[in-house]
């Protein structure tokens, strides 16, 4: 595949060598920090519609679109960058499809639960319809799972998983066999591993267990807080608001946005002073990407989001910007942890496309921002993501990134940026596992999968990234 500048020297033939001069490269560091600062009135865009190189002018020409409209509805107008690699699909895929039309066909999900691909058979698990709590040996097989669920899951087993199948299995007893769940519940509530624990309080929403709900919603892991308090709520709504009230008082984002949204609108004298309390000390922590929690807490003093206090941009220009703007070929590989089933992936960074964001990514890598992260998203037939400090959807890097939405859509094996709403980048990475072209008016794509992509196919939920690193540059 040809690189993005290479493309574009043939589209726009004659046009000179790549931009080399200390000048020139100054000139696109100003193009791009004025497009980082959304900042239309900065005169190096102008100057760089006006440069020599055609590849200068595309830059300050994209770079005045981003500015001027949030969606870049103008960036079809743009010449077309590079394909991203084409990947088939792994076989297991196609029946993992397939079983969403066959949720009440509890012979062809009890045959899926043999799969041999794991992905299938905790979807047919998930899948499973009540009606399926008739055939024993559909409930023989779940009831399995759960009774081999070890203690320590810190390395997959030679079958291939760790926590996961026991987990599942524990929600789909819950939907299909309550009574063989409830058998089951007290030690999965305890378990060792928050990730059972975390579906342990799925399984006691199912079964409306809300005693168990109330211990686990005070859990040390705060997905495990998240999940028993949203649940909660559900099941009995300013009922246990005094749970609620005192999650507020808690550190980790995804937990205090689930109780500051469950108090929203309650009755109790106390929520507005606590929650207006809490509020100020999520201002004092500067988190950008922790917005969401901060809005939660205004909602439940009963105040407008409007009263948020974001943290000023802290951010300049990433070293490798214009480099990567002006075609350098950066890759970074992705080591999975051994204790996840080892392997490693290579990514190569898309600076045609989004130069800012990949270079602010690849100074993430470089300082160790993502060693000993999780993918704590997995869906198999849409993406995986990860790379967050806390494991959930709530927190991330201090400082946003901007957009940087561009033309390539989102075929599978590139690598995305995780937002919550326009230039809300929080650094986790989210890659296509399939064709995802609905996804380009939303988010920006700073990368791609070029080596690898069956230990990308395999990544489990939990599994951990041992380490990231620049590699050297491609000859």
């Amino acid at each position: 595949m040809k690189p993005f500048w290479t493309a574009l020297l043939v589209l726009l033939a004659p046009a000179p060598a790549l931009a080399q001069t200390r000048a020139d490269s100054a000139l696109v560091g100003r193009i791009l920090v004025a497009e980082d600062r959304r900042d239309a009135s900065d005169a190096a865009l102008a100057e760089g519609l006006r440069h020599a190189d055609a590849r200068v002018r595309l830059l300050a020409q994209r770079a005045r679109g981003r500015i001027r409209d949030t969606l870049f509805a103008a960036r079809d107008s743009l010449p077309p960058v590079a394909a991203a690699p084409a990947w088939p699909e792994p076989a297991w895929r196609l029946r993992y499809r397939a079983l969403a039309a066959k949720r009440t066909d509890c012979g062809a999900l009890r045959a899926a639960l043999a799969d041999s691909a794991w992905q299938v058979r905790l979807r047919a698990a998930g899948l499973a319809d009540p009606a399926c709590g008739a055939d024993p040996a559909f409930v023989r097989v779940l009831t399995g799972w759960v009774d081999a669920l070890p203690r320590d899951t810190r390395r997959r087993a030679a079958s291939g998983v760790s926590w996961h199948a026991g987990a599942h299995a524990a929600v789909a007893l819950a939907r299909i066999a309550p009574e063989q769940a409830r058998a089951r519940m007290a030690p999965l509530a305890a378990h060792p591993d928050w990730h059972v624990r975390l579906y342990a309080a799925r399984a006691a929403t199912l079964l409306a267990d809300t005693a168990r709900l109330r211990t686990l919603a005070h859990d040390p892991d705060g997905n495990v807080q998240e999940a028993a308090i949203d649940a909660l709520f559900k099941l009995v709504g300013h009922g246990a608001d005094e749970v609620y009230l005192a999650a507020l008082a808690g550190t980790q984002a995804q937990a205090v946005r689930a109780a500051a949204a469950a108090l929203k609108g309650s009755p109790a004298p106390a929520v507005r002073g606590a929650a207006n309390a809490a509020f100020e000390r999520w201002v004092r922590r500067a988190n950008a990407s922790e917005r969401d929690v901060r809005v939660a807490l205004l909602e439940a003093a009963g105040r407008p989001a409007s009263d948020d206090r974001p943290p000023a941009p802290r951010l300049g220009l990433a070293p490798d910007a214009v480099a990567l703007a002006l075609g350098r070929d950066v890759r970074v590989r992705v080591t999975m942890s051994p204790d996840a089933g080892g392997g490693s992936f290579t990514v190569r960074m898309r600076g045609d496309v989004a130069p800012i964001m990949a270079a602010r990514v690849l100074a993430l890598v470089r300082g160790g921002y993502y060693d000993g992260g999780s993918w704590h998203r997995v869906e198999p037939d849409f993406v995986i993501q990860g790379g967050g400090p806390g494991t959930n959807e709530y927190v991330g890097y201090a400082n946003y990134l901007r957009d940087e939405l561009g033309t390539l859509a989102h075929p599978r094996g590139t690598v995305a940026m995780s937002t919550r709403g326009h230039d809300t980048g929080d650094a986790q990475w989210f890659i296509n596992l399939k064709d995802n072209p609905r996804l380009v008016q939303d988010y920006s794509v700073f990368g791609e999968v070029i080596e690898g992509i069956g230990v990308v196919d395999g990544i489990l939920e939990g599994d951990v990234v041992q380490s990231m690193r620049v590699e050297p540059a491609a000859r």
